[in-house]
């Protein structure tokens, strides 16, 4: 697909397997073609590595974060799971959304937990809201570790990070779904590895193998979970898809 944008005439033209067409340039399916591009030129140049939390390195798309923090002021979880620590900012970010809510706590999940990591962690002034756990986020040992921090009657969200192959995030689906409270959701990251399979630095089998793949696939045998991204809690715009690098990867607990 090629996109070619016409200021003058205000024209976005789509030239596509099946012929060209033009759309108006200002508007809302404009807006979605064009930050899909934007979404996967970012990645290839990762956009994504220039950001930081509360001091450590955070590698997520800033609007995710916003919609994250949505989310998480609405269900006000008693404790959110990650699997995937890296650098640790994503648990600080999730760390500082419970201390200023004045509720909650974190359990940071990884197959390793880099010194320097684990001291800037434990050295922090959210380090009491923080728990890491090392080991494979899908080993049963670990599972049952968490399983065993999350009391029962607590609200639990549930974020996946780590390894983004389709069999390790439906192992982890399995693992963890059933942490998640009525109202309350676990979301599979990442699942725009399906639109970088051709863009530097990405990788062909991308295209079938990735974290929203598992997350449809996990669908079809849980009834009880439905898939749909955060409501926007204010809109006065004609948009309605999140521009993200989790598509696909918001399942539910039915209510």
């Amino acid at each position: 697909m090629n996109l070619t944008i016409n200021h003058d005439a205000e024209v976005l033209t789509i030239d596509q397997p099946g012929g060209r067409r033009d759309v108006p340039l200002y508007s809302r399916e404009a807006f979605e073609l064009i930050s899909r591009e934007w979404v996967r030129v970012g990645w290839s140049l990762r956009y994504y590595h220039t950001f930081s939390w509360f001091g450590r390195p955070i590698l997520q798309l800033p609007e995710d974060l916003i919609r994250l923090q949505e989310v998480v002021y609405e269900i006000r979880p008693d404790v959110i799971v990650e699997t995937g620590v890296f650098d640790g900012g994503s648990l600080l970010f999730h760390a500082s959304l419970c201390q200023a809510m004045n509720k909650g706590r974190v359990i940071g999940i990884d197959v390793e937990i880099r010194a320097g990591v684990r001291e800037a962690l434990s050295e922090h002034p959210l380090s009491h809201r923080i728990r890491l756990i090392e080991g494979n986020s899908v080993a049963p040992e670990i599972v049952a570790q968490v399983h065993g921090l999350v009391k029962s009657g607590e609200t639990a969200l549930v974020i996946l990070d780590s390894n983004h192959t389709q069999a390790h995030v439906a192992a982890e689906l399995e693992a963890y779904a059933p942490l998640v409270t009525r109202g309350s959701c676990i979301v599979a990251a990442d699942g725009i590895m399906r639109d970088l399979s051709d863009v530097p630095h990405g990788e062909a089998t991308w295209a079938h193998d990735h974290p929203a793949a598992a997350a449809r696939e996990f669908l079809a045998w849980h009834p009880e979970f439905e898939m749909r991204q955060p409501e926007w809690k204010v809109n006065t715009s004609p948009l309605t898809q999140n521009v993200t690098y989790w598509p696909d990867g918001w399942l539910w607990r039915k209510a």
